[in-house]
């Protein structure tokens, strides 16, 4: 494709025209992709780094996904009157986008790498986010970066016992399902959303609704990419030095089989298997100076292939239970006396303080974006404390994680909670994680309820 070639391509999804379009926005980036559906466009930019990043034992990928109000033709509501820190909606479609790509690249695949999914215009009918997360994977695949893709994004409703691809905002107030699918032509590899309570038959007849429309998307960017015809970078594979492998293997392999088959506590088996890397690596520095990185990472690998084979051989988990065992459970109400309502949960070492309280009208939150705005009268707020896994860390705003799984744990629940002429009042949940070796999105799940007894709130 020469430079200033434009390509586009165009499928039909959901009834409307989805279309890729490259060679024209953002030719500077590595690889960008503009996509339309209806009225709204949604841009996606690649940049990678040349070199890999020195130093660092995990792939540089940082995913934003923002929206210009303008898309809407709307001006920021506040002082400063332009858009500022990544709004909650923001974050949660970064978050949708990064899942399902993240694992498509080599592992040795180490150089920093940026994708920009920007929105610049809304029909106000359908959302950006899967939008994003198809332009994200198109930009890939028109780049140079090595990518194993292409991946795909939808969103599948069910009205009046039909599927619908991609639904509208107003068909999704009337679907039992919202649920967003993302995958490669071949496997689904992301799930997530909310329903009505439905049959696993319906979910299954959902999942496969949403893998046939991702097909129908992935084929349409393998074709934008052949006609982009751009070669893609060489990853350089490990080279690792004669005889390091077997060093390692027969200095930690047995030790690191039987402390999968030992049951131990969190803090014993973290220090026991300290301890095997620390001897190890000490008794290889001679013979292999300055590569305790690489030798950490070999053990790393027989660590974890140890623990898959006790599950699958022995049938046996970390701490000693079966395959269909649970954790000790208990649940304690009523904890903290002046609050609504409070209950601690505690599945084995993971641990959820959750308190709840009741508000007026006046206490609903506020939701301005691209839409019209709108309010929220259940809310559920997630965090995780470095102390809940024995760690220092820094305290400061909600990350990303914390959003996320909070927003998580809310959808699952929000469907439970009565309507507001049965219930008149806003409810904001809050679970702060104090101890965490297992879900503790999942275990935030658990205690949230609150019931009116009597003439009190308790939990």
């Amino acid at each position: 494709m020469s430079e200033s070639q434009t390509v586009t391509k165009e499928v039909t999804l959901g009834g409307k025209v989805f279309s890729l379009e490259t060679g024209r926005f953002a030719k500077q980036a590595d690889g960008a992709v503009m996509v339309r559906y209806a009225d709204t466009m949604v841009l996606a930019t690649v940049v990678s780094a040349p070199e890999p990043t020195e130093g660092k034992d995990f792939f540089p990928l940082q995913v934003e996904y923002r929206e210009k109000t303008a898309a809407a033709g709307k001006i920021p509501g506040g002082f400063f009157k332009r858009e500022g820190r990544p709004t909650e909606k923001e974050i949660l479609s970064s978050r949708l986008i990064d899942r399902p790509i993240r694992p498509m690249f080599s592992k040795q695949y180490r150089n920093e790498t940026q994708i920009l999914v920007t929105v610049y215009s809304s029909d106000m009918q359908h959302d950006g986010d899967i939008l994003g997360a198809c332009a994200a994977s198109a930009a890939l695949m028109v780049s140079d970066v090595p990518f194993d893709g292409p991946i795909a994004e939808v969103r599948i409703g069910r009205i009046d016992g039909s599927f619908v691809v991609n639904p509208t905002f107003s068909e999704l107030d009337r679907s039992d399902i919202d649920l967003t699918v993302a995958g490669t032509e071949d496997s689904i590899v992301m799930v997530e959303g909310e329903s009505k309570e439905i049959s696993e038959a319906d979910m299954l007849s959902a999942l496969k609704a949403g893998h046939e429309a991702i097909k129908i998307l992935c084929a349409a960017q393998r074709d934008l990419a052949r006609d982009v015809s751009k070669a893609k970078r060489k990853v350089e594979a490990s080279v690792l030095p004669d005889g390091l492998l077997d060093a390692v293997r027969s200095r930690a392999e047995s030790r690191l089989k039987e402390l999968s088959r030992t049951v131990l506590t969190k803090e014993q088996r973290s220090a026991q298997t300290n301890q095997v890397y620390d001897e190890v690596s000490a008794s290889l520095a001679e013979s292999y100076p300055e590569q305790e990185a690489l030798i950490h990472e070999l053990m790393h690998d027989i660590e974890k292939g140890a623990m898959r084979m006790t599950i699958l051989t022995e049938g046996k988990r970390l701490d000693g239970r079966g395959t269909a065992d649970i954790r000790p459970i208990t649940c304690e109400i009523g904890l903290l006396p002046r609050t609504h309502g409070s209950a601690l949960f505690t599945r084995g070492e993971t641990q959820s303080l959750t308190t709840a309280t009741l508000g007026t009208k006046m206490d609903e939150q506020l939701i301005d974006g691209l839409l019209p705005e709108t309010t929220k009268r259940f809310m559920l707020h997630y965090n995780f404390p470095p102390f809940s896994v024995g760690e220092t860390g820094r305290v400061g705003s909600p990350g990303r994680r914390e959003i996320g799984h909070g927003n998580l744990a809310e959808r699952s629940l929000k469907r439970l909670v009565p309507d507001e002429q049965t219930f008149p009042y806003t409810l904001r949940v809050v679970s702060d994680i104090l101890e965490s070796n297992g879900s503790s999105s999942m275990a935030t799940v658990c205690p949230w309820h609150v019931r009116w007894r009597g003439s009190r709130w308790d939990s």
